[in-house]
């Protein structure tokens, strides 16, 4: 597992944390889309789709996003490296919220969307010490480090999978009653499986998950990220 690190900066005296938290989330839209509508955008943060417009006229200006007419946005390299310390601070307040608050890892998403607005650095580097310093967030997602360098993971969705056994890397749905199944099945990050069979044009795959057969469809599959079960590459 490497690191990715930006090569561009930008000033953050003049964004605010409201823009950071905007850029933190096309951050992961993007990781599913070429582009990130803006009512995507308006819809994962449960905003209005003037408050998108607005803000993302102010990301563009301060260089941090491209705005495609008709597509959507991205992120600039140093609209990444600006989103970062948002991805982290999120992330560690979600294992914080799992491992010390002993919340359910369905639940801590949207709480950490609160919680992390009112942290700053010295609670994060106090977060960071009291749950280990971890390089992964509950649902298998990789925490970017204290100079902002992200973990990239080589990894891809279980339904697009080319091999028959996989190790979990994550689990990529904020919805919590999928999120549920997946774990009560066992596809939690760090799991082993086997592809028992696929069923053509798309159809369920039957799955072994310590010793038991699962079968699961293809929205299941889309949210269930793996790895290669491989000693050599983990």
């Amino acid at each position: 597992m490497g690191l990715s690190t930006p090569t561009e900066t930008v000033d953050t005296a003049a964004p605010t944390r409201a823009m950071q938290r905007y850029a933190a989330e096309i951050y992961r839209l993007q990781q599913d889309h070429d582009h990130v509508s803006l009512a995507l955008l308006a819809d994962m943060l449960e905003v209005t789709a003037q408050a998108v417009s607005r803000m993302v006229r102010r990301l563009d200006a301060a260089g941090l996003v491209t705005h495609t007419r008709y597509r959507g946005v991205r992120l600039t390299p140093a609209g990444e490296r600006f989103s970062l310390p948002a991805i982290r601070r999120h992330r560690l307040v979600e294992v914080f919220l799992v491992d010390v608050m002993r919340f359910g890892i369905d639940e801590v998403h949207p709480l950490a969307d609160v919680l992390e607005n009112g942290i700053d650095d010295h609670i994060e580097a106090r977060i960071d010490d009291l749950t280990g310093h971890p390089r992964h967030c509950p649902h298998g997602d990789p925490i970017p480090d204290r100079d902002g360098r992200m973990p990239v993971l080589d990894d891809g969705p279980l339904s697009a999978y080319d091999g028959t056994r996989a190790a979990v890397s994550r689990v990529r749905t904020h919805d919590g009653e999928k999120m549920r199944y997946i774990y009560r099945i066992g596809a939690r990050p760090g799991a082993a499986l086997e592809i028992v069979s696929r069923a053509p044009f798309n159809g369920p795959l039957t799955l072994r998950i310590d010793g038991e057969i699962v079968v699961v469809g293809r929205e299941v599959a889309d949210a269930v990220w793996v790895r290669r079960d491989d000693p050599a590459t983990g």
